[in-house]
């Protein structure tokens, strides 16, 4: 579903304060002083300027290496991806935090309108006003309301989408840096964690802005399916408040039902649907390969077209030069035969991206499946 547009946070709130200060200041002080100073006040208000300008100057962000999550935001984004994800149905939400060297901080998270998407424009600015809603009582609560990214929520993987690059695009318009926290509900239906960060590199960023994604742009950039999306290592961090407290709720080891549910042998009701996932997939490559094959059908008929054209100029000039008139131009006019416009590649590329990510979900279930097979081998050969 459609997101709504991201808004620019102020990463300077002192910078307007700084810009003031020379002006204001020289505009204070009595002529006097000016004559006392002499040269020292112009050098004060140059540093001043020179500050400013400095601050304002925009400087090459550190490469990212991590991203820090609170435990908090964890658990609220599992709540909102299991209470409301149903099906094909995405749920998203807003993240926010602190963007420091090499590391973004996610702090906290709100989850945006369960209706957005259902009507464009009404909706729209329903979800805009939401937003601007939460990020001010966020901000008179005194907590982090610069945005760092969104989450979304997805089964077995499958968020290789076009709508998901075009979100990174508008967000990347008014953040230097941004991720998709990805919360897989069938791996954590499982017993795994199922969360993910995700970010767009930026050798795709570039060629995307760029224009089209055409085969030979992508050739001529080196891209491919593997260096659209890069994954971000994730670290849990939790306050020592947090950690006391989850000490102190902490109950009695037993065996629960659904620590029961996590040996249990049967894994074909995963494999069956990761493997469903996967021949749509196959039926959609085979999809854009015939749109890649009547592309370069239109090309080749349009090829013979304009020989076709020019053998005919050809003739009419020998029957002209017979007759002694002017000869006429055998090329034909500028965007006469003007060739097709070349399919996107990024679909086929993202396909390709979301086959590895089904295959990876087999082949992990399939591992986890063996394991337990063996250990319960083992249990029954035991005297």
């Amino acid at each position: 579903p459609p997101l709504p547009l991201p808004l620019l946070p102020c990463r300077h709130p002192i910078l307007p304060l700084l810009l003031d200060t020379p002006s204001d200041t020289g505009a204070s002080q009595p002529p006097h002083h000016h004559r006392e100073l002499g040269g020292g006040a112009s050098m004060a208000s140059s540093a001043g300027i020179s500050f400013a300008q400095a601050a304002q100057k925009e400087q090459k962000k550190a490469e990212l290496v991590s991203v820090q999550v609170e435990g908090q935001v964890i658990l609220k984004i599992a709540k909102h991806c299991r209470e409301h994800a149903s099906g094909s149905s995405v749920v998203t939400g807003q993240l926010l935090g602190l963007d420091v060297g090499q590391t973004l901080e996610v702090t906290d998270c709100f989850p945006f309108p369960g209706n957005v998407g259902d009507e464009e424009a009404e909706t729209s600015n329903e979800g805009e006003g939401y937003q601007l809603e939460m990020m001010r009582c966020l901000r008179e609560v005194n907590v982090d309301n610069n945005m760092v990214g969104w989450y979304q929520s997805t089964v077995s993987g499958s968020y290789q989408v076009v709508e998901i690059i075009e979100t990174f695009v508008n967000y990347l318009e008014n953040l230097d840096r941004c991720i998709c926290m990805v919360y897989d509900t069938l791996a954590a239906a499982s017993g795994g964690l199922g969360l993910k960060a995700v970010r767009l590199t930026e050798a795709f960023v570039k060629a995307f802005r760029e224009g089209t994604l055409t085969v030979e742009k992508v050739r001529t950039s080196n891209l491919s399916w593997q260096s659209i999306f890069q994954e971000i290592p994730i670290t849990v961090h939790n306050t020592p408040l947090a950690v006391a407290l989850a000490a102190a709720i902490t109950p009695v080891a037993h065996l629960s039902a659904r620590d029961a549910a996590r040996l249990t042998l049967a894994s074909a009701p995963v494999l069956e649907r990761n493997v469903e996932f996967l021949n749509d997939c196959l039926d959609d490559v085979g999809v854009e390969q015939g749109k890649l094959g009547a592309h370069h059908g239109a090309v080749r008929r349009q090829q013979q077209a304009a020989a076709a054209w020019r053998a005919a100029r050809r003739q009419e000039n020998t029957t002209r030069r017979t007759a002694g008139e002017e000869m006429l131009g055998e090329e034909p006019p500028e965007g006469m035969f003007k060739p097709p416009p070349e399919p996107s590649a990024l679909d086929g590329m993202l396909l390709l991206k979301q086959m590895t990510s089904y295959c990876d979900a087999v082949g992990s279930t399939s591992a986890q499946a063996i394991q337990r097979l063996v250990i319960a081998e083992g249990l029954q050969r035991r005297p």
